[in-house]
């Protein structure tokens, strides 16, 4: 299973309410100059209160926000709240970036954060809905071709299995084998170190790898529990 392969397939956030964010006729972002087309004048003049500068970064990193935050939850209803609650957070937060990790690591371990006090918060919440019936889902699918029926369920399957992972293996994995990042990177966003990061990984797999009989649709696909010191994925 090609684990990386639907980087791109998932939904982008289109527009969230937050006041900085919303474009509307009156305050419209003007077409970036060459003051603000690099990205460390960006982060200062947004630090600084300059709106405009601050929804050019919206606009340049909500694509890997959205991304993230929908692969990490599992659970497209909440994508947009969860998306706006990073950026919220990215604005209060900015005048702290000092510039000792790359501005897209620093927007990750927001992100990070952000999804697991949505996932504690939502644990801690009645269910006041049950979960679509099956055969809906399956009329919603019988329109698409059989190929990407499979593919889509395949996604469900693992989806299902991801949730059972505890946060801190699910993180990584996410990390690693869908966006893609390096062990070290890694190690920034989530605070731990390199080692702890791979063990946390080799763990993720393993469990993974376990329960894979457990979806038919998963049935032939292997995701292999490396050694833990292993260097592979170090870019």
């Amino acid at each position: 299973m090609n684990l990386r392969r639907t980087r791109r397939t998932e939904p982008h956030v289109t527009a969230v309410a937050h006041p900085l964010l919303h474009s509307g006729a009156r305050d419209a972002a003007p077409p970036p100059t060459p003051a603000l087309s690099d990205e460390s004048a960006l982060v200062e003049r947004a630090a600084s209160g300059d709106a405009s500068a601050f929804k050019a970064l919206f606009q340049r990193h909500r694509g890997d926000v959205a991304r993230l935050v929908y692969r990490m939850l599992n659970a497209p209803a909440d994508l947009e709240d969860v998306v706006q609650e990073v950026f919220v957070q990215v604005f209060r937060s900015l005048k702290d970036f000092r510039g000792q990790a790359k501005l897209s690591t620093w927007i990750h371990r927001v992100t990070v954060n952000v999804v697991l006090m949505h996932r504690r918060s939502a644990k801690s919440r009645p269910v006041l809905a049950e979960e679509a019936p099956g055969d809906l889902i399956a009329d919603a699918d019988s329109a698409l071709p059989d190929e990407e029926t499979e593919r889509r369920e395949r996604m469900r399957a693992f989806g299902r299995l991801l949730e059972r992972l505890a946060d801190k293996k699910r993180v990584v994995f996410v990390l690693h084998e869908l966006e893609g990042l390096a062990p070290a990177e890694i190690a920034e966003i989530v605070g731990a170190p390199v080692l702890t990061v791979r063990t946390r990984l080799f763990y993720a797999r393993r469990e993974l790898e376990a329960m894979m009989h457990e979806e038919p649709t998963l049935s032939g696909i292997h995701v292999t529990a490396k050694d833990a010191s292993s260097k592979k994925g170090e870019r």
